[in-house]
């Protein structure tokens, strides 16, 4: 008898990233759960899969947001328009963030940084409303 091959390819996007989080070795793992959780929360509309090398949330096949879990004192999540350089990129950026939540990096992509679940309960609405907000304001990039 053969041992079945366990390919990331044979997952879907949710094994997958579950498969990911149970093997991960991060200080900040629970914060981690936590924030994924959030995002699951905040839009039924997104799917996840692991992308360059961390969990990532997309919608209609383009990726809007992922965790870079680089550092051992946080995280970040990239909120971004896929891989392409878009013609938002060296523009102003994609909207006027009410929640002053995002730091942006170009006219189309912004980060979020996390060091801590009190950070992360604090930040855990406007996330909601940011992650919304990306949606539809990159619905057409």
């Amino acid at each position: 008898m053969t041992a079945k091959k366990d390919s990331n390819k044979t997952k879907n996007g949710q094994e997958q990233v579950e498969k990911f989080l149970e093997e991960l070795n991060h200080p900040l793992k629970p914060e981690i759960e936590y924030v994924r959780s959030i995002i699951r929360e905040a839009n039924a509309q997104l799917s996840e899969h692991i992308k360059w090398n961390a969990p990532s949330y997309f919608i209609h096949g383009d990726d809007r947001i992922t965790f870079n879990l680089h550092g051992k004192d946080g995280f970040r999540l990239i909120f971004h328009c896929g891989s392409k350089v878009t013609p938002h990129a060296k523009g102003r950026p994609l909207f006027e963030d009410s929640t002053q939540l995002l730091e942006w990096l170009a006219g189309d992509r912004a980060a979020v940084r996390f060091r801590s679940l009190d950070e992360i309960e604090l930040k855990k609405e406007s996330l909601k409303q940011v992650i919304n907000k990306w949606i539809v304001v990159t619905k057409d990039i």
